[in-house]
């Protein structure tokens, strides 16, 4: 067996080994708004139910353990004592991926994701409409664990109002496992789905993703592309420069043969295939050549 002191590691390592070994955890894709009303959307994998009267759910947004600043959905909570907890599955998983993404203070993650915003019933933050189940919550509690990088922050929230999307229940009303196809987190970018196993979502941590609001109205209105799709289009800096494009079609000729003379949806299809591999730049570089 290998022996980790907690105290004689970094905490970067340490996290990792925590995570790697703790999970599959489920997703809490918070919404919140800020002091002035800005919404803000971000998931955290530091989650679950502790109580069912009253009904309990705890979430805790860490200190970040690069430079000790705090979440933005932990800036909210503390001004507007109110969150909608989201429940993610395997439909909006690349969305809620993309919406984790370091956008500035002020910036609508729900613009970003392309996810829709409905309104809450009793709270004041968004719902997320593409979401199986939504949690309206009071924030009852907040219990700061530490005060360095990587300190945790437990948000004890209490449920005042549950939505359920009639397509995920079983014919007893119940809620059918199969139907709800629920993502949880692993170590590293894996996660794993229901009865389905594990699978793979870069952390778009590098670079800041340009979003949903940025993609051309030809691709966001696209008959082919899922909201998983676009959102993998979404996770990049910009559309490929114009001199970046002729060269992928000068020395891409038998990928180019195969759209040629094709319509606007065989050749999303086409593109789609390579979204499906992760290929994201081939993607964009077969888009981007007939813009």
């Amino acid at each position: 067996m290998i022996r980790i002191d907690p105290t004689q590691v970094s905490i970067k390592e340490l996290h990792g080994m925590m995570l790697g070994a703790i999970g599959p955890r489920p997703i809490a894709f918070a919404s919140t708004i800020d002091s002035e009303g800005i919404p803000n959307l971000s998931p955290f994998s530091f989650f679950n139910v502790f109580s069912a009267n009253p009904p309990i759910l705890i979430f805790s947004p860490a200190r970040r353990v690069r430079d000790n600043t705090t979440k933005h959905t932990l800036e909210n909570t503390m001004a507007i004592r109110e969150v909608v907890i989201n429940i993610v599955n395997h439909t909006i998983v690349q969305q809620m991926s993309l919406s984790s993404t370091e956008y500035p203070k002020g910036i609508n993650e729900f613009e970003k994701s392309g996810l829709t915003m409905v309104d809450s019933e009793k709270i004041k933050p968004f719902r997320v409409g593409e979401a199986p189940v939504q949690f309206e919550c009071k924030v009852n509690e907040i219990v700061p664990l530490g005060t360095e990088g990587g300190a945790g922050n437990l948000i004890i929230c209490e449920v005042l109002l549950m939505h359920i999307k009639k397509e995920v229940l079983d014919a007893n009303g119940n809620i059918d496992p199969y139907k709800i196809d629920q993502v949880a987190r692993m170590g590293g970018n894996w996660y794993t789905r229901a009865n389905k196993g594990m699978f793979e979502v870069s952390k778009p941590l590098i670079s800041i993703g340009m979003g949903f609001d940025a993609l051309p109205e030809v691709i966001k209105n696209s008959k082919v592309f899922t909201g998983n799709d676009l959102a993998k289009l979404a996770n990049v800096e910009g559309i490929p420069e114009k001199s970046a494009v002729i060269t992928f079609v000068n020395n891409n000729s038998d990928i180019m043969s195969k759209i040629q003379g094709a319509n606007l949806i065989e050749i999303h299809k086409f593109a789609q295939q390579y979204l499906e591999m992760d290929d994201v730049n081939t993607a964009w570089y077969i888009l981007a050549a007939i813009q």
